[in-house]
C-alpha cells in the first residue's frame, strides 16, 4: 500500500526532533525554532523564561483558523539518558520502529500533533516544555499565554502515549526535597559531623507513610492500577567520600496521587517528620490531579473515534496544568512502557494512525 504524502514527511520530523538533544536541563530553544520551521500560515506565540538553574527555555503556542475547537499538545524535553549503551540521539528508523531518547515520550507525538495541525482548517497547539520535571512550560502557557486564551478551546488532547487509548484522568505529583546539614572534615579526627545521622530517623518515619500508602484503604484508589500512590524515594550524599563525614544529605520523593486521594495525611506527616528530626523540608506542587467522568463529551468523542473505552493512568503529564485553559483528555501514540528506558522507541504505524485520530478531533 502506497504512504500517504504525509507519512514520510512523519517519519523525517520525529527522527529530526529525536536526533536534537533537549534533556531537561538543557535550552530547547533549537527544538522550538525546528518546530516554529514547519507551521508556516500560524500564528505563533514564543514564551520565553529562564527555568531555576538559568537555562533559557521556550514554549510555543500556534494557532489558525477561528476561535473554537481543540487543541493538541506535547513537551520538547526528555529525561536524562541514563543506562543507554548506544546512541540516545541516533533517531535511527529500524523495520519500522524510530529509536532514541524522546522517540515515545514525546517527539514521534509532537510530530504526528504538528502533521495533524497542518492539515486542519483550524488547529491549536500548545508545544511546551520542562514537562519531565517541573511542568513550567505548561504553567507558563496556562498562565500567561493571550493566543491561547484568544483561541477559546473547547478541550486539549495531551499526546502522551497511551497506545491510542484515551486516558481521562491521571495522577498529579507533589515533589518533597529533605536537607539535613553536618560538618564536613575528615572521618577519622572525629571533628566533623555526619548529616545522614539526621536523615536516617527522618526516613524510617517515611518509610512508615510508604507502608501506609500501600496498605491503608482510605488512602487508595480502586479507579487507578496500581491503586496505592507512588511514593518514591531517591537519597543523595553529593559524591561525598567514604572517609569524609557528610555535610549535606538530601532526600528526595516524589509523591504522585489522584483526584480522590487528601494528600493532607502524607503533607503532615513529612513535614512534622522534617521539624521533628531539624531538616528543611521544601515542597513542589503541581496541578491538581486532572479527571473527567467517562461521560464528559470530550472523553465520549474520543472514545468514538477511537474505538477505545477511557481509562485512568498512575503517571503524569502536563493536563495538571493546562486542565486550567480547558478540559483535558491524554492520548497518543506508542505505548508507555519503553518511555524513561535505555531502549526507548516507537513504531511508526503508531505515529501515523495518530495523524488521522488528531485530525478527526480537531475537525469536531
Amino acid at each position: 500500500m502506497q504512504n500517504l504524502p504525509w507519512e514520510n514527511e512523519l517519519a523525517r520530523l520525529a527522527a529530526d526532533l529525536v536526533r536534537m538533544d533537549s534533556r531537561s536541563h538543557l535550552s530547547n530553544i533549537a527544538v522550538a525554532d525546528r518546530i516554529e520551521a514547519e507551521l508556516d500560515g500560524f500564528e505563533i506565540e514564543r514564551l520565553d523564561y529562564v527555568d531555576g538553574a538559568g537555562v533559557a527555555k521556550r514554549a510555543l503556542v500556534a494557532h489558525r483558523g477561528g476561535p473554537g475547537g481543540l487543541a493538541l499538545s506535547g513537551h520538547m524535553d526528555t529525561v536524562p539518558a541514563t543506562g543507554w549503551t548506544d546512541d540516545p540521539w541516533s533517531g535511527a528508523i529500524r523495520d519500522g520502529v524510530l529509536h532514541g531518547l524522546g522517540a515515545v515520550d514525546m517527539k514521534g507525538a509532537v510530530a504526528a500533533c504538528i502533521m495533524a495541525a497542518k492539515q486542519a482548517p483550524r488547529a491549536t497547539l500548545l508545544i511546551t516544555t520542562d514537562e519531565e520535571t517541573t511542568k513550567q512550560g505548561a504553567r507558563i502557557i496556562a498562565g500567561q499565554s493571550k493566543l491561547a486564551q484568544k483561541a477559546g478551546l473547547a478541550g486539549i488532547v495531551v499526546a502522551e502515549p497511551t497506545s491510542l487509548i484515551p486516558v481521562r484522568g491521571h495522577r498529579a505529583h507533589i515533589a518533597f526535597t529533605a536537607t539535613a546539614e553536618g560538618v564536613q572534615a575528615h572521618s577519622s579526627t572525629g571533628k566533623g559531623l555526619n548529616a545522614n545521622w539526621a536523615l536516617i530517623p527522618f526516613l524510617v518515619e517515611v518509610k512508615a507513610m510508604f507502608e501506609r500508602l500501600r496498605n491503608d484503604p482510605s488512602l487508595q484508589d480502586t479507579a487507578y492500577d496500581p491503586v496505592f500512590s507512588d511514593f518514591n524515594l531517591v537519597v543523595d550524599n553529593h559524591g561525598t567520600a567514604v572517609n569524609v563525614t557528610v555535610a549535606k544529605a538530601t532526600a528526595r520523593i516524589k509523591f504522585r496521587y489522584s483526584h480522590k486521594i487528601d494528600p493532607s495525611p502524607v503533607l503532615s506527616v513529612m513535614r512534622e517528620a522534617a521539624r521533628a528530626n531539624g531538616l528543611t523540608l521544601e515542597e513542589a506542587h503541581e496541578g491538581h490531579p486532572p479527571e473527567l467522568p467517562a461521560d464528559h463529551p470530550l472523553i465520549r468523542r474520543a472514545c468514538a473515534i477511537t474505538g477505545e473505552a477511557a481509562r485512568t493512568a498512575p503517571y503524569g503529564t502536563d493536563a495538571s496544568e493546562l486542565q486550567a485553559i480547558a478540559p483535558c483528555v491524554v492520548l497518543g501514540p506508542g505505548p508507555i512502557e519503553t518511555a524513561h528506558t535505555p531502549h526507548e522507541s516507537v513504531a511508526l504505524d503508531q505515529l501515523n494512525r495518530a495523524v488521522p485520530i488528531f485530525q478527526s478531533l480537531l475537525a469536531g
